[in-house]
């Protein structure tokens, strides 16, 4: 094979792996009652479900979860989606993550990842970092960082995924 035919071969399989869609990697969190949670077991029966990355100590993060909050039972009722916010607060934090979720009375699933093993795993640098996954399983939407509003893009994408 000539390096031109190699060169083309090696950029198709490059631009076919980059769209590849991603799988959630397998990293044992735990729930805020302490029991663990695989991350590659993680589904919403077959409906698509964002994760949310925070800490109690991260400004954005926490008006990101405020805002969903607000308009959460509608997304639900119209997609069915779930939310699933993982803190990333270290372990002698740990302890002010439920009290915050408790005072701001989010009803999302709370994750604990106190090693950063999940963000690490999916490389992520900094928070807050949203994902949105398929019925599937497979990631399918990455963002990073928050302004007020950027919630109305995750729903909109969640809603193509729902076909409404």
């Amino acid at each position: 094979m000539n390096t031109k035919k190699l060169l083309l071969c090696l950029t198709l399989l490059l631009a076919l792996a980059s769209t590849a869609k991603a799988q959630l990697p397998n990293v044992t969190l735990r729930s805020l009652e302490g029991k663990e949670v695989r991350t590659d077991t993680l589904s919403n029966d077959g409906k698509p479900f964002i994760i949310d990355f925070f800490a109690t100590w991260c400004k954005p993060c926490n008006r990101e979860l405020k805002a969903i909050h607000e308009v959460y039972p509608e997304w639900q009722e119209e997609t069915g989606v779930k939310l699933i916010a993982v803190s990333i607060d270290e372990a002698q934090n740990i302890n002010k993550v439920k009290p915050m979720v408790d005072s701001y009375g989010w009803e999302y699933d709370v994750l604990l990842d106190p090693n950063s093993d999940l963000r690490r795993a999916l490389g992520i640098q900094t928070i807050p970092y949203t994902l949105i996954v398929d019925g599937q399983g497979k990631i399918v939407y990455r963002h990073n960082g928050y302004a007020d509003g950027a919630e109305e893009e995750l729903i909109e994408k969640v809603r193509e995924l729902v076909g409404k």
